[in-house]
């Protein structure tokens, strides 16, 4: 087995201006503080919202300018990213509030950099530890050997890794928008488009909504890109568990990525915080499996998995919250041209996992939907000025712009986790003895993470 870098698997503003959109949300409120208890609109991670009255459940249609489906990093980046521009939106959420669920994800300088344009990125560097490198040893039931390791800055002065909490990830961009930005409890089960062009929605309450422009930020599950004539994700054959450990006076790790490899499995963690440490397990399975909602269940597989692997490793799971653990079967989308449907339709467009789920092996997937909702904000604001001719042009050239980025990092990710899962003995001792030791270098492995986009 083998420790290891490679590619990562991190697992991974002016006022809006007057519109049909309700008065409340014209307004910048001061940050808000997530109570406990929250209005039906509120974004909070407290209690279950009110829900809404019967009354608004049983009107007639209510017209929005932007619709945007989701409060993921996808949409509220995008919905933060429009806000910065002068543009308003309104953000539906199926769940109750912000679903801040799951573990880390890792962002590269493509996603800081973006997140600077937003506002918000020296608020969450304050809060998680730079990755100043990577550290890849051979581990075997009874010794272990260190096949290469890497600095970061030594390969790009300009990179920036960190590994950042969801939950806070999410919280931060939530906060920045209006008050009433967020409309949550409001799961969407009918899209059609009527005879002017106008977007109709209808949620699961009963209410109807009408967008002039509707952005599926609803993740790898989306039902909009459904709706658009997408395919399902692709299971790639891999699943993961990913936990947060937690240490309640300080964790004692250096700030570098570890990696394990092994055959058909691998595992790795990383320093968040001064107290958190994220880590995961990825494991060939012919199937996703059954689904396991029971969390004390699923640390006791994934510990079984590495049993005879680091001690560092063991402790670090035995110290993780159950109810931090996570499994999910990995999958993605390739985007074939002229075989897969548009970004846009008509006044549709998708954004970030809902366009294109790809693999955490390259540690982007955050990362591109951050990118997506800045250039897409950016053109939407541009068109908005020139009418709704402009907005279609705007929206195709979203999807032509971001394709052939998205496209060939989706491939990439993929082809590095079969790499990595290898589970032939002789590949594999190829792999540990030549290709890492000898033939890897970091700096043109990240050569995708140069990224260039007009500021906000």
């Amino acid at each position: 087995m083998a420790k290891s870098y490679a590619y990562l698997l991190l697992l991974n503003s002016p006022l809006p201006p007057p519109s049909s959109l309700s008065p409340s949300r014209h307004h910048l409120q001061p940050r808000i503080s997530f109570p406990q208890t929250q209005s039906f609109f509120g974004v909070g991670t407290g209690t279950k919202p009110i829900s809404a009255s019967m009354a608004e459940a049983q009107s007639s249609v209510r017209k929005e300018d932007i619709i945007i489906i989701g409060a993921g990093i996808a949409g509220l980046s995008t919905a933060l990213s429009l806000h910065r521009l002068g543009v308003g939106s309104l953000v539906v959420e199926q769940a109750e509030s912000l679903r801040t669920g799951g573990t880390s994800l890792t962002l590269f300088k493509n996603g800081w950099g973006v997140l600077d344009a937003m506002g918000v990125g020296n608020d969450l560097r304050s809060q998680f530890t730079e990755i100043k490198g990577l550290c890849r040893m051979v581990i075997k039931s009874d010794d272990g050997r260190e096949l290469r390791s890497f600095r970061f800055k030594d390969e790009d002065e300009s990179q920036e890794v960190r590994a950042v909490e969801r939950r806070i990830l999410l919280e931060t961009l939530a906060n920045q928008l209006p008050t009433n930005s967020i409309r949550f409890s409001s799961k969407l089960v009918k899209i059609e488009r009527n005879e002017t062009g106008e977007n109709l929605l209808e949620l699961e309450d009963g209410t109807r909504l009408s967008g002039k422009i509707v952005i599926g930020c609803d993740g790898i599950r989306s039902p909009v890109a459904k709706w658009m004539g997408f395919s399902e994700p692709t299971y790639v054959g891999h699943c993961a568990f990913r936990g947060l450990c937690f240490f309640p006076e300080r964790q004692p790790f250096e700030p570098r990525v570890d990696y394990i490899y092994g055959r058909g499995l691998r595992a790795g963690y990383v320093p968040v915080s001064p107290t958190k440490v994220y880590w995961f397990i990825c494991y060939n399975s012919s199937s996703p499996g059954p689904k396991i909602t029971d969390p004390s269940l699923l640390k006791k597989q994934a510990r079984e998995m590495v049993k005879n692997w680091s001690s560092e490793l063991l402790n670090i799971i035995d110290q993780t919250p159950d109810d931090t653990i996570i499994r999910t079967p990995l999958v993605d989308r390739w985007l074939w041209p002229a075989i897969s449907p548009p970004a846009s339709s008509g006044g549709v467009v998708l954004v970030g996992d809902a366009w294109h789920p790809m693999t955490p092996n390259l540690g982007q997937g955050a990362c591109c939907a951050l990118e997506d909702a800045v250039v897409l904000a950016r053109k939407l604001s541009d068109a908005l000025k020139l009418g709704p001719a402009s907005v279609k042009d705007a929206l195709r050239s979203y999807g032509s712009e971001r394709w052939p980025r998205i496209f060939p990092l989706t491939i990439r990710a993929h082809l590095v986790g079969s790499f990595l899962q290898w589970d032939n003995p002789v590949v594999c001792s190829v792999r540990d003895n030549v290709i890492i030791p000898k033939l890897v270098r970091l700096g043109p492995m990240l050569e995708h993470t140069n990224f260039e986009f007009e500021p906000l």
